[in-house]
């Protein structure tokens, strides 16, 4: 059979790099997009999506996986968080995907086949102090993965969320901070030993090329699980204590380990 032909967004660096190159490695046929890459997407432009998809969609005839995983993090406690920096965060790991989804569901529908997997993270099951719109596009995003599985098997198509811990990625050096939170006081230390924290986990992290081999293994199943961790046995934990434990058992360790 030819080779499946992959869609991956964000795919300069990280995550979406390593995938890239894995699949590509393995015999897919791999289209990494970017604002900076051969097929040009920029996903907060309607636009763009729909140029970048219609692109491939004429170069290949068809398109078998997408993987969504652009996204970029803002930092900063929600009272510091303007609306502007909300809607800026919201616009690449919500509504991006949402531009991507809408743009190849058609022609998935119309080959009766597709697998999307949507990068979450373990921060959209457990949210993070200091980093709580980030956590809010994450989790926003687990809701429309759900609904969009439910509505498209009638399709033959999956959906799929992989939800990864702390990796060596880019993130750590593009993650902003707020503007306001260089400015307040209330929360400037706290927030600064948090981010400490979230940068220390990220650059001590594992190589992300797990993350790569999950996603062959995912898109070769027949029927494939909503939902994969991945990452730190520690971080992929921390949903599981939050179905089992009381909360306020929850808030104390994330609490603690965040404001050491």
């Amino acid at each position: 059979m030819p080779s499946k032909v992959v869609l991956i967004t964000g795919a300069s660096s990280g995550i979406g790099k390593s995938c890239a190159e894995f699949l590509s490695g393995a015999g897919y046929r791999v289209y990494g997009a970017s604002r900076r890459s051969a097929l040009t997407m920029d996903v907060r432009d309607d636009a763009s999506v729909r140029a970048a998809v219609a692109d491939l969609i004429a170069r290949e005839g068809r398109i078998d996986v997408v993987v969504n995983n652009a996204g970029i993090a803002i930092a900063g406690a929600v009272e510091d968080t303007s609306i502007e920096e909300a809607i800026e965060q919201f616009d690449v790991n919500f509504f991006g995907v949402l531009r991507v989804c809408r743009a190849v569901l058609p022609h998935m529908r119309e080959q009766r086949s597709g697998c999307i997997v949507n990068i979450g993270s373990i921060a959209g099951l457990v949210a993070v102090p200091y980093q709580g719109l980030y956590s809010a596009s994450k989790f926003a995003l687990e809701g429309l993965s759900e609904a969009l599985r439910l509505e498209v098997r009638p399709f033959g198509i999956r959906v799929v969320l992989i939800e990864p811990g702390d990796y060596r990625t880019g993130l750590t050096e593009n993650r902003r901070a707020t503007a306001a939170s260089r400015e307040n006081p209330a929360y400037r230390e706290r927030c600064e030993r948090a981010v400490a924290r979230m940068a220390a986990d990220e650059q001590n992290g594992p190589a992300p090329e797990a993350v790569a081999r999950l996603l062959r293994r995912i898109i070769e199943l027949k029927k494939p699980q909503l939902r994969y961790t991945v990452g730190p046995v520690t971080e992929r934990a921390a949903p599981v204590l939050k179905r089992l434990l009381p909360y306020g058992a929850i808030e104390k360790l994330m609490d603690g380990y965040y404001s050491r």
